[in-house]
C-alpha cells in the first residue's frame, strides 16, 4: 500500500493494509502547543543496521554528461496561471549516456514574488513512489506553503521519470485495474492463492509489454541523479529540498549521492533506507496499527460509533467481523462494481493518513454495516486514484516499479509468505494477513531489482532536519529515528501527533521551525518536540 495524504502530497511503499485492534493512544493533534511532555516511541535498532554504506558519486561531473549539466531550460506557460513549465533533458541509463536513448522530465516553477533576491529554488517532491511533484506544487505548496518561505524561494516541482508527465510507467487497462484492485488479498484457499498470485503476474507482464525499456531505469537513485541534472540546470550550486513521504528516501539518497551539493534538506514523515522489504511492510502494518487504535478511540467516544462504544479491541473485532462478512458476500454500491473485501479494507486504509477523513470513514462503515458500500468504495477509489469515469491515474503503477526495482522482493512465493504471515498477524490480528499477502507483489516483477538496503551517512552535507510523526501510520516513527541517526549532519524533529507527515499539518511549532530553517539557515534545538 503506498503512503498518502490528502491533496496526495505523500505516498508509500506496502500494497496492502494492516491495523492492530489493541492498545491506547494519545488524543492530541495538530495543536499550538510548543511542546509535548508525552513519552515518545523509541528505537532499539542501531541507525542502519547492518546494511551496507550508499558510497557518493565522484565529485567531479563526467564528461559525457556535461551536456545535460550545460542545458538551457525553456520556459513557458502550461495552462495554470502563475506557474511556468518545461522540459529538463537526463539520460534513460547514467551508466551508458552516450547510447542516445534520452527521456524528457516535466518541470513545472512558481517564481518568487515580486523583485527580491531569492535565496534559490525549493525542490519539492510529495512521495510515492508515483506522486506528482508537479500537482503537488500547483495544489499544496505553492499555495499552501508559508507565505515567508514562498516569498524566499523559487518552488520548483519536478514528474519523476516514470511519473505523472515524465514519460509515465503504463501497465493495465482501466478495466484491467478495476479486477485487479478488486482480487482478494486475504486467500483463504489454494484456490484464492492462484488467483492472487496470477494476479500479480498479469500486472507486472502488463507493465513490461506497455512500459518496456524504461522499467529498468525508474529506481531512486536514477531520480536522484535526475535531480541533480535539474539543480545545475536551474543554476544553484546546492540542492534546496523538501521531501515527504517516500520523498525523503529520495532526498536522502541524492545526499548520499551527492553530499557536497547537498543544502537545506527536509525530510518529512520519514523512511529508513537501511531496512530490507519485508521489515517495512511488517512494520509499516504497525504504523497502520497505531492509527486504527487512534480512530478507534475516537469513535467509541461518540454516540452511534459504527464499532461500538466498547474498547479499542472491541472496535477492531467488530471491524475484523464486517471484513469477513464482506469477503462472503461483497456490498451493493449503487453502480457496477461491488465492495469486496480488499476495497473495503483499502477504504479503511485511505482514512489512515489524516484525521480530515474520519468523520467521513464513521459514515461509511456505518452504511456498510446496513449493506451499503459506496462510502466506502468511494474512500477506496480516493486511494487508487480512480476518476468518476473510470481512468485510474499513474501512481499505481509507477509505485511497483520504483520498488520492487529499489529492493529485493519482501517475499520469492506463496510459501514464504505461508511461513511470515504470523509475524504480520502480531502485529495486527485482524489485518496482519493482508499486510503480509501484498508483500508477494515484487516476487514477480519483470525486471531485476538493482538496489539494495543501505545506510546513508552523506559525510560532508549541510545541516538538514529529518521530520518524525509519532503515531504516524505509513513511516512509523522509528523509520525517522533510524535516518536521522544514520546521516552525520541530520537533526530529528519530533511532532507527537496523529496523521502522516507533519509540516503545514496544524502544528505551529513544527511549521516555524521548518521556515526559519529555510529563510534563515537555522537549526532548530537539538531533541525539539512540538505537538
Amino acid at each position: 500500500m503506498e503512503f498518502r495524504r490528502v491533496l496526495r502530497s505523500s505516498t508509500a511503499v506496502v500494497v496492502g493494509a494492516a491495523l492492530l485492534i489493541s492498545g491506547c493512544t494519545s488524543d492530541d493533534g495538530g495543536s499550538d502547543k510548543s511542546e509535548s511532555k508525552q513519552p515518545l516511541p523509541t528505537s532499539t535498532r542501531p541507525p542502519g543496521g547492518d546494511a551496507a554504506p550508499l558510497r557518493p558519486l565522484p565529485k567531479k561531473i563526467p564528461a559525457v554528461l556535461q551536456t545535460y549539466y550545460e542545458q538551457d531550460l525553456k520556459w513557458g506557460e502550461c495552462g495554470t496561471i502563475g506557474f511556468e513549465c518545461a522540459n529538463l533533458t537526463v539520460p534513460l541509463d547514467y551508466d551508458d549516456p552516450s547510447a542516445g536513448s534520452d527521456l524528457q522530465l516535466a518541470v513545472s516553477r512558481k517564481k518568487a514574488p515580486g523583485g527580491g533576491d531569492p535565496v534559490g529554488s525549493l525542490m519539492v517532491n510529495p512521495g510515492g513512489p508515483g506522486g506528482s511533484a508537479i500537482d503537488y506544487l500547483q495544489q499544496a505548496a505553492a499555495v499552501g506553503f508559508p507565505p515567508e518561505l514562498r516569498e524566499n524561494y523559487d518552488i520548483v516541482g519536478m514528474d519523476p521519470r516514470g511519473v505523472g508527465r515524465s514519460e509515465p510507467v503504463e501497465c493495465l487497462s482501466d478495466r484491467e485495474m478495476d479486477g485487479y484492485t478488486r482480487t482478494d488479498q486475504t486467500p483463504d484457499d489454494p484456490g484464492e492463492v492462484d488467483e492472487l498470485v496470477t494476479a500479480y503476474k498479469n500486472f507486472a507482464e502488463g507493465c513490461e509489454q506497455r512500459t518496456s525499456g524504461l522499467l529498468a531505469h525508474v529506481s531512486t537513485r536514477d531520480v536522484a541523479r535526475d535531480m541533480d541534472v535539474l539543480r545545475a540546470a536551474l543554476g544553484d550550486e546546492k540542492l534546496y529540498y523538501y521531501g515527504a513521504s517516500y520523498g525523503t528516501y529520495l532526498g536522502a539518497t541524492y545526499a548520499g549521492l551527492f553530499p557536497s551539493r547537498t543544502g537545506r534538506l527536509v525530510l518529512d514523515g520519514a523512511m529508513d533506507p537501511s531496512l530490507e522489504a519485508v521489515d517495512i511492510n511488517r512494520q509499516q502494518t504497525g504504523g497502520f496499527a497505531t492509527a486504527f487504535r487512534a480512530f478507534a478511540e475516537d469513535c467509541v467516544e461518540r454516540r452511534n460509533c459504527p464499532l461500538g462504544n466498547g474498547t479499542t479491541r472491541q472496535a477492531g473485532k467488530k471491524l475484523g467481523a464486517f471484513f469477513e462478512k464482506v469477503d462472503d458476500k461483497p456490498l451493493e454500491t449503487g453502480e457496477s462494481r461491488t465492495l469486496t473485501e480488499s476495497l473495503a479494507t483499502t477504504g479503511v486504509i485511505q482514512a489512515m493518513y489524516t484525521q480530515v477523513y474520519w468523520p467521513r470513514l464513521r459514515a461509511a462503515l456505518a452504511d456498510g454495516m446496513e449493506g451499503d458500500g459506496a462510502g466506502l468504495l468511494a474512500l477506496a477509489d480516493a486511494y487508487y486514484e480512480r476518476a468518476a469515469d473510470g481512468s485510474y491515474g499513474n501512481i499505481m503503477f509507477a509505485n511497483p516499479a520504483v520498488n520492487c526495482l529499489d529492493l529485493p522482493p519482501a517475499f520469492s512465493g506463496p510459501a514464504e509468505v505461508r511461513d511470515g504471515v504470523a509475524s504480520f498477524e502480531k502485529v495486527s490480528p485482524v489485518f496482519g494477513r493482508t499486510f503480509a499477502w501484498a508483500s508477494l507483489n515484487c516476487a514477480y516483477w519483470q525486471v531485476e531489482h538493482t538496489g539494495e538496503p543501505h545506510r546513508i551517512a552523506a559525510n560532508g552535507a549541510a545541516p538538514m532536519i529529518v521530520v518524525g510523526t509519532t503515531r504516524d501510520p505509513a513511516t512509523p516513527y522509528a523509520w525517522a529515528q533510524g535516518l536521522a541517526g544514520q546521516m552525520k549532519t541530520a537533526d530529528l524533529l519530533t511532532y507527537d501527533g496523529d496523521g502522516h507527515t507533519a509540516f503545514m499539518q496544524g502544528s505551529r511549532c513544527i511549521d516555524e521551525a521548518i521556515t526559519r530553517y529555510y529563510v534563515d539557515g537555522d537549526m532548530p534545538p537539538e531533541g525539539k518536540r512540538c505537538s
